[in-house]
This record gives C-alpha cells, sequence and structure tokens, in this order.
C-alpha cells in the first residue's frame, strides 16, 4: 500500500442486531410515553449508539451531541415549519443532518 492510500478494512460497524432493536424499541418507548415531547432524546440515543459502533479509517466515530441542544434546535424548526406554512419542512431533513454532522467527530 502507497503512502496516504486508505485500507477500506480498517472501517467497519460492530454493533449488534440485539442492541440496535432495543435502543429503537427503548426509544419508540420514551416517544410514545411523552406524547413526542421527548423525539429529541430517543433520536440522540439511537444515532449515539449507531455512530460510537462506527469505525472510520481505524478511527472510532463519537457522537458528541446532546438532547437539551437537539430540542432547542427542535422547537425553532418547528416554529420555522408553522410561521412558513410547512414549506420549511423541506429543509427540516438537511438541517437534522447538519446538526447531527456536527456532533459528530473521531474519538
Amino acid at each position: 500500500m502507497a503512502i496516504g492510500e486508505v485500507n477500506m478494512a480498517d472501517s467497519y460497524f460492530d454493533g449488534g442486531l440485539l442492541q440496535y432493536i432495543g435502543w429503537k424499541i427503548l426509544g419508540f418507548l420514551v416517544t410514545a410515553c411523552t406524547f413526542g415531547i421527548c423525539y429529541p432524546w430517543a433520536l440522540c440515543m439511537v444515532y449515539g449508539w449507531r455512530i460510537n459502533h462506527t469505525v472510520v479509517n481505524g478511527r472510532r466515530l463519537k457522537f458528541t451531541g446532546s438532547a437539551v441542544s437537539l430540542f432547542g434546535n427542535w422547537i425553532k424548526w418547528l416554529f420555522l415549519c408553522i410561521i412558513t406554512f410547512g414549506i420549511y419542512s423541506f429543509w427540516l431533513g438537511i438541517a437534522l443532518e447538519k446538526w447531527k454532522v456536527k456532533n459528530t467527530n473521531f474519538a
């Protein structure tokens, strides 16, 4: 392998199916029991599990986002959707993805 060449075998995901199912069920229960108010917490919990089990080029990723920070953005995004009569919802997925990437680093 030449200098600067990346070995793709160093990138992998080490999470398990049962863990994933457990986190998804817990996230659903938290969201359902709080009538959606804690959805940002559930989202952070499941996304954090996924990122924390990912290794890219031999370096493990770490999710540093918090539910409190996402909740603040969630309120702002909801307000923008309301005042634009739903038009902002087209950008909502992009805004959420930007927030996730901003809070993902190498461990």
